[in-house]
């Protein structure tokens, strides 16, 4: 089956990139109005963007009307902060999807706890077991309802519990216990049924299929 993406409508393209880009990180995002209201929204439509400089992008989409407060706040000050989402924050991360008025603290209905940043205005959810603090790098219309935002990650918090090794900076991956977001209304993954393959070598690669050649 060919989808014609150029043709379909809005809600038809965004079911079929949602259900097979999967499973997505959540950027739950925190961010502070001019008037000092603190908002917070997860967005799946993220991931990391490289290291040299930390990069993440984040795809903003509007409503039926506007942004979400999140992402207008993320447009007018150029300052975020992404925290990722644990499985055992995943009831209150729910919670601040609600379309609460711009006036609403998503973090006091979900009963978070906001975290002072270092280099940033905007808090972190202290609940959070990873956050990074992140400036606008630039950003991207790239449709009438739709803005693509780079930002730099100026700083990173990692809760000690998951730190192996500070000096390597090696972390517990597993230990996160982070989920992610998968398809339709509703469904999201968690992050236990792993594997792991060792990246081949070139050299490794000819020397196996030298000797595996006839003589």
């Amino acid at each position: 089956m060919i989808f014609d993406m150029e043709t379909l409508e809005a809600q038809n393209r965004y079911k079929i990139l949602t259900a097979t880009v999967t499973p997505r990180p959540i950027a739950w995002i925190t961010t502070l109005s001019a008037s000092g209201v603190i908002n917070a929204a997860p967005f799946s439509f993220f991931n990391v963007m490289g290291h040299e400089p930390p990069t993440v992008a984040i795809g903003l989409l509007a409503g039926s009307e506007r942004f979400k407060d999140t992402a207008a706040n993320i447009l007018d000050t150029g300052e975020f902060v992404v925290n990722l989402v644990a499985e055992r924050n995943a009831e209150a991360m729910n919670i601040t999807c609600i379309d609460a008025p711009p006036e609403i603290d998503e973090l006091v209905l979900a009963g978070l706890t906001p975290a002072a940043s270092q280099a940033v205005r905007p808090p972190r959810i202290a609940e959070s077991p990873v956050s990074f603090e992140c400036r606008v790098l630039t950003s991207l219309v790239t449709g009438p309802r739709q803005t693509a935002v780079i930002g730099r990650v100026v700083r990173a918090h990692v809760d000690d519990a998951v730190i192996l090794d500070k000096e390597r900076c090696h972390i517990d991956t597993q230990a996160l216990r982070l989920i992610a977001r998968m398809h339709g209304s509703g469904w999201y993954a968690r992050s236990t049924d792993l594997f792991q393959i060792d990246r081949p070598s070139w050299a490794a690669w000819q020397e196996k299929n030298v000797k595996a050649e006839p003589a």
